[in-house]
This record gives C-alpha cells, sequence and structure tokens, in this order.
C-alpha cells in the first residue's frame, strides 16, 4: 500500500530532525573517537557477514523474478570477497588524515584581526543511489570520518541488502560516543520519499546522486537543494602519432575493457591518422580480441572496413557496455576540440612521448580528471590515494574529481581580535 503524503512528510521529518541533531554533535566529536567508530562498524560487518549475505540472497532472488538485467543483478550481488572489501575499505578510511578542524590559511589582518580558514563539516547529506550495497557502507564511514550525518536512499532492488547494513551499522554505534542517528538509511521503497526529501532546505545541506543518468537527472530536476554530480562518462583517449604503440594499446583495452559498466571507463578511442597501419590494427586487434565491438568515423572505416559505422549520437552515447567509439584525426588539436565538444567532462586521456603534446592536452582539455599515459579507469579515488570516494563529480562549484574526506567538508572563519570596532 502506498504511503499518504502525510505519512511521507512525517517519515522525512523524523529523518532530517534526528540527522540534524547529530550532525550538530558530530562537531564536537575527536578523529580517535571517530576512528574507534569505524573499528566498530569495520568488527560488526565482520561478525554479520552471514546475516548479510542472507538478506542479500533475498534482494537477489526478488530482482531475478521481476527481470532485472543479469549484469545488475551482479552489482547487487553480496559475496564474501563484497563483505571483506567492505571491512577493509572502512579500515582504510579510519587511517586516513582527518580534514577536520585542519588549518587551510591564517593571518593577521592591519588592524590586528588573527583569521583562520578551517575545515568543518558540511553538516547533512543525502546519498541517493542504485544497485550496489556497498555504497551504503562507503558513505556511511566517509561521512563519519568527516563528522557529516548522512541520509542513505538506496534502491529498491537492494532495499533488504541497505536495511541489513543499516541495522549493522546501528549497533556498531550504539557502543560508541557517537549517536546512531548519524547515519540513517531510509527504510522504505516508495519512490515519493526521495521527492520529499528533495524539498527539505535547511535541513539538508547537500545531495549526492550516484547511479545513471535517469537518476541523477531527476536528482537534480526535482532538489531544491545543492547537488553535487556527475550526468555520464563519456571518456576518450588520444593516441598521438608519437607514443610508445605498446603502451597505447594496454592503456585502450584497459579503458575500456577492464570494466565497461563504470563512468570512467572509454567510449571513444582517437587516433591520429600519422599513425602506421601495423599500429592502428595492433590497437584495434588487442579492442577486438577483449570483446569490444567498434564503431568508427569515414575514415577509421576506410582503413579498416570491418568497423561499424558511427553517426552522430555515437559521439554522445555513454554506452557502459563493450561498444567504443574510433575517431580518426590529424593532430592533437583537433582531439581536443572532438573532446571539448562531446565529452562529458569527466575523464580523458592522452598517449604520448611528446611532452609539449602532454602538456597543451592537460591545459585545453575541460574535465574532472586529465589522465596523461595512464588508463581513464584510474579516476578514482582510493586510486589517487585518497581512500574511498562518495562519488565523482564534474561540477565546478565546491568539488570536482573523486569526492573523498576533504571533499566532504567545507570551511568556516575564526576571527580573534581585542576589541575592534568597523569605523
Amino acid at each position: 500500500m502506498t504511503a499518504s503524503n502525510a505519512d511521507i512528510a512525517k517519515i522525512v521529518t523524523s529523518l532530517t530532525a534526528a540527522a540534524r541533531r547529530a550532525a550538530l554533535a558530530m562537531l564536537s566529536a575527536t578523529t580517535a573517537e571517530k576512528n574507534a567508530a569505524l573499528e566498530e562498524i569495520a568488527r560488526e560487518i565482520e561478525a554479520s557477514a552471514d546475516f548479510l549475505k542472507a538478506e542479500n540472497t533475498k534482494d537477489l532472488d526478488a530482482a531475478r523474478a521481476s527481470g532485472v538485467a543479469a549484469p545488475l543483478v551482479e552489482r547487487l550481488r553480496l559475496t564474501d570477497k563484497a563483505v571483506a572489501e567492505m571491512v577493509k575499505g572502512v579500515r582504510d578510511i579510519a587511517r586516513l588524515a582527518d580534514p577536520v578542524s585542519r588549518i587551510d590559511r591564517e593571518w593577521t589582518t592591519e588592524a590586528g584581526l588573527r583569521i583562520r580558514k578551517v575545515r568543518q563539516p558540511i553538516g547533512v547529506l543525502l546519498v541517493i543511489y542504485e544497485s550496489r550495497p556497498n555504497v551504503t557502507v562507503d558513505s556511511a564511514a566517509l561521512c563519519l570520518k568527516t563528522g557529516n550525518a548522512v541520509i542513505l536512499r538506496g534502491g529498491s532492488e537492494a532495499i533488504r541488502s541497505n536495511m541489513a547494513l543499516a541495522d549493522v551499522i546501528a549497533r556498531a554505534l550504539q557502543r560508541t560516543k557517537l549517536d546512531p542517528a548519524a547515519v540513517q538509511v531510509v527504510r522504505t521503497p516508495d519512490r515519493a520519499v526521495v521527492g520529499e526529501l528533495l524539498k527539505r532546505t535547511g535541513e539538508i545541506d547537500v545531495v549526492v546522486p550516484r547511479g545513471g543518468k535517469e537518476l541523477i537527472h531527476r536528482v537534480v530536476t526535482e532538489s531544491h537543494i545543492p547537488v553535487v554530480k556527475h550526468y555520464e562518462g563519456i571518456c576518450h583517449v588520444y593516441i598521438d602519432d608519437e607514443c610508445d604503440p605498446a603502451l597505447a594499446e594496454r592503456i585502450a583495452v584497459n579503458s575500456k575493457a577492464q570494466r565497461p559498466a563504470v563512468c570512467n571507463a572509454m567510449e571513444t578511442l582517437i587516433l591520429n591518422k600519422s599513425l602506421p597501419d601495423k599500429t592502428l590494427r595492433s590497437i584495434l586487434g588487442a579492442m577486438t580480441k577483449a570483446g569490444v565491438a567498434l564503431k568508427g568515423d569515414d575514415e577509421a572505416r576506410r582503413r579498416f572496413p570491418d568497423i561499424e559505422p558511427a553517426d552522430e549520437g555515437s559521439w554522445r552515447t555513454e554506452y557502459l557496455a563493450l561498444i567504443c567509439n574510433v575517431r580518426m584525426v590529424d593532430n592533437v588539436d583537433d582531439a581536443i576540440e572532438h573532446i571539448n565538444r562531446y565529452g562529458s567532462r569527466h575523464t580523458d586521456a592522452i598517449v604520448t612521448t611528446n611532452e609539449s603534446r602532454a602538456r597543451r592536452f592537460s591545459e585545453k582539455v575541460d574535465s574532472a580528471a586529465v589522465m596523461v599515459n595512464c588508463s581513464t579507469r584510474l579516476h578514482d579515488g582510493a586510486q589517487f590515494g585518497m581512500g574511498a570516494e562518495i562519488g565523482i563529480s564534474t561540477d565546478k562549484l565546491h568539488a570536482r574529481g573523486p569526492m573523498g574526506l576533504e571533499e566532504l567538508t567545507i570551511y568556516k572563519y575564526v576571527v580573534e581580535g581585542a576589541g575592534q570596532l568597523r569605523q
């Protein structure tokens, strides 16, 4: 039975009020207290592995019965390895430096005011996501470490898994000095809850959507609260005519085929026309051998007739599958123009031994991460040495790229005087 509007409003008010109280209490939490809480969560997840997998099995069965695609079912699965990775992720976050209370800058004015720019928690975050239960744990751990309270709204396909994880986290937090309401999971699959949450300005400070374009579009369209997000990962790799061919081949294959259904996987391979046919055949052959279906422009198809034709829509498509466009260009400037025209400002790479071209590419490509002689798949908080991330942002306000611990804080100015007045 669908809940009434009044019931939905009551549920949301309960969540946001508890989260705000917890967020205010978290302002005085010490690093030691937060780390101790994370260790309790890690232990509780380990101790509850069988319970978590049993609840997850119910989600898997329901997903299959409702016709959810096999790849999405796999993303939902909690294996022993997945549980162990969640535990390790929590402990890794505990080991990271705490950005809260860090002084970014301090100075004294001519009037004798001592001013410090100090890191502090954002407050209350709403994280809306799909499929993967590990997002529940990653988001909770990141928010706790940074002194934030978080309301987590996972997809209906993972409702039992997420509620089980919420229970595990709550049990762990009961044994700590932190308010268990610092981590709350929405326990109803009713989509109306999301709409109501997105109206709660003043109660929620930031929304972070993690999922497909449809989800993110809905959040951005309906939200009255600031949103940090990326819409798509239309990522590119440009292979220059001055390159190490073997390295270029490895980077192209890894960027596309290592895990194609993620936002930092390559969707278009851009090749310099001056590359020898032997090199091109080797690169494209390796892509095909990895199971990638290729779609090319006229020049690519002239040189390699077996490639399927690409059209204007192809360059704007995030396939999230083993499909890749091939574009042939005259030079690095043409590659830059293509990327800035069709890309999503997420992740783009150049493979070259020419330092001047690498520098030009890095300066001119307007993306959250520009990779030089390495895979687009490395655009990730953990790979950057930042620990887990709550998402990757392509925005230009507050955060861009992996949203790790520092990006989950804001700053305030602490000003100390000795009776100074404005004249």
